[in-house]
């Protein structure tokens, strides 16, 4: 979504992975924290030398898969070139897209807001009657589809993350597998 710091309100602490939006590989993070809040911090595996109130003391990267830090910079050019405004705009018509489909199915459960303002790319969806890692394994062995099972804090489903690249094609396709499961 098109935000900035700033317009969370007062935020001290920012975290975010960079594969989930940003299409960078996996490995790689952000980590905001507001100036008058670093120095406090204090740095478990960090890197030592750093001052109390440098940044820097709060990473640590030790030896890893430089690739991922490499891909860093084209994952930004891609995200520029498309656009944020665009980008938002895709993801969340493919959500609303898939989600609108399933709303009214018996059996399916949207855990996700149908309100447009209160829900982005993300959507979560449940079977009535069946555990979300269950649901999760069936969608991956029986239709090749990658979701995260979430059991906790009230929701119960899967998370379902399209990205820019999948098509409605892709997505008419999740929507069968959930018709079909929904009916057993």
């Amino acid at each position: 979504m098109d935000f900035k710091i700033d317009d969370l309100g007062g935020v001290d602490y920012y975290g975010s992975s960079l594969h989930k939006w940003l299409g960078n590989p996996l490995g790689a993070g952000i980590l905001y924290v507001r100036k008058d809040k670093i120095k406090p911090v204090w740095q478990m595996i960090g890197d030592m030398g750093y001052k109390d109130d440098d940044i820097r003391k709060l990473n640590h990267t030790g030896t890893h898969p430089v690739a991922t830090d490499l891909a860093i910079v084209d994952a930004i050019d891609f995200h520029n070139m498309i656009g944020i405004t665009r980008k938002e705009a895709r993801l969340r018509y493919l959500q609303e897209y898939w989600t609108s489909k399933v709303r009214d199915i018996p059996n399916i459960m949207v855990n996700t807001p149908k309100e447009s303002h209160r829900a982005c790319g993300i959507a979560n969806v449940g079977i009535k009657g069946m555990n979300p890692a269950d649901l999760a394994k069936k969608l991956m062995e029986e239709y090749k589809i990658f979701t995260v099972a979430i059991g906790y804090a009230g929701v119960f489903g899967v998370r379902v993350t399209p990205h820019l690249y999948i098509t409605t094609k892709d997505l008419d396709a999740f929507v069968e597998a959930l018709k079909q499961l929904a009916k057993m």
